[in-house]
């Protein structure tokens, strides 16, 4: 079984960053050293960083694959998967938790009610296949508004792929769309025409009656399989405190200081969104990230929609909020992992897997050097 050894190389620990060698194979981290090594085989590398893998828990990516332009569904979701999985790798990830929407806030009339059973099959096909260069899990999100929400989800209730479940309410006035001005200019941004914005706004405020009912199911159906829960979108105290009623261990992408200091205070993991960091604010009218990560109430960064804005959120939080590299690092590795209860990854400790990247900073840019998943080259 070949080695590879990697000398010369700035390793971004937990705490601190030495420079040193990593020496790893498909069975796991072998040794994690300060200083040079002469041994023969050693790749000297000049100085780039070496970290672990980045966890992503929560990414939409996969649905542009599969929908490229309107009304364009792919007709080879495997190939839409593929694609999705490796850019996925070049962006640096090593595990992706896939966010699957099941049910959609638009009801019939949004394409990802089309696509959901596709993207299901096509990642289920690809792992049993072997053809991903990374490995994958299903995020499955759940549109709490949606009628027919819990008989799209019912089979796959067993399904050993899913292993985190978010509970997601987009009702207008409520949450990301509290502010029905900021969700006018999106949806208007989005194509839609004033008329069919309002039309929406009627029957999206209709469908809001199901939310209680599916809340109760989908945390009922999950916490059987002990699937961590997911809270989205928390704005005020009530949101978190239900979300801590419902056994849920993570506050997913908050949208105010006073809801992300409240889940951290409740003892709920907060997750949000590197995009936002990158952009310098949210999209939305959401609260600043890097604001959250200053005020120490930040766990972990997903990228949401831009996989490659992991890497970057974590340098410009070194770079323009102060936060130690080691632990902004750690908002998209070990910190994950740790809450997904992923103990084989995370880490760069021998025994673990051999989920590695390298990189180096161009121009204040990070430029992925190498992906190793298992040991492998993945990129």
């Amino acid at each position: 079984m070949s080695e590879t050894i990697l000398t010369n190389a700035r390793l971004i620990l937990e705490n601190e960053v030495v420079t040193g060698t990593i020496v790893f194979d498909a069975e796991g981290i072998k040794a994690v050293d300060q200083g040079r090594s002469a041994v023969p085989g050693a790749e000297d590398i000049g100085g780039d960083y070496v970290a672990p893998g980045l966890v992503e828990m929560h990414t939409d990516n996969m649905e542009k694959h599969f929908m490229p332009r309107p009304k364009v569904f792919w007709p080879n979701g495997l190939a839409a998967a593929l694609v999705h999985d490796a850019q996925m790798a070049a962006a640096g990830v090593t595990t992706v938790y896939d966010a699957v929407c099941a049910g959609t806030p638009f009801s019939s009339k949004d394409y990802r009610k089309d696509i959901f059973r596709d993207v299901m099959d096509a990642l289920e096909k690809g792992k049993e296949l072997g053809v991903f260069r990374i490995d994958h899990h299903i995020h499955m999100r759940c549109e709490l508004t949606s009628p027919d929400l819990l008989a799209d989800i019912e089979p796959y209730a067993d399904n050993p792929l899913v292993r985190l479940v978010s509970l997601m309410d987009h009702t207008p006035g409520q949450r990301q769309w509290r502010n029905i001005e900021h969700l006018r200019t999106y949806s208007l941004g989005s194509g839609k025409s004033a008329e069919e914005f309002e039309t929406d706004l009627v029957e999206r405020a209709r469908e809001a009656a199901n939310v209680p009912s599916n809340w109760s199911a989908v945390v009922d159906m999950f916490q059987q399989r002990n699937i961590p829960i997911a809270t989205h979108d928390d704005t005020t105290l009530d949101h978190v405190e239900a979300g801590v009623a419902s056994g849920a261990v993570i506050s997913e992408f908050p949208t105010t200081v006073e809801a992300a200091a409240a889940a951290k205070a409740r003892g709920l993991a907060t997750v949000a969104g590197a995009p936002n960091v990158v952009r310098g604010g949210s999209h939305s009218g959401g609260v600043s990230v890097s604001e959250l990560a200053e005020k120490g109430i930040l766990d972990g960064l997903s990228s949401d929609y831009v996989p490659s804005s992991l890497l970057q959120a974590v340098l410009k939080l070194n770079t323009a909020s102060g936060i130690a590299l080691p632990e902004a690092m750690g908002m998209v590795t070990w910190k994950v992992s740790d809450i997904l209860g992923l103990k084989d990854r995370g880490h760069l400790h021998a025994g673990l897997r051999g989920d590695l990247i390298r990189f180096a900073v161009v121009a204040d840019t990070p430029v992925i050097k190498a992906v190793w998943s298992r040991g492998q080259r993945a990129f």
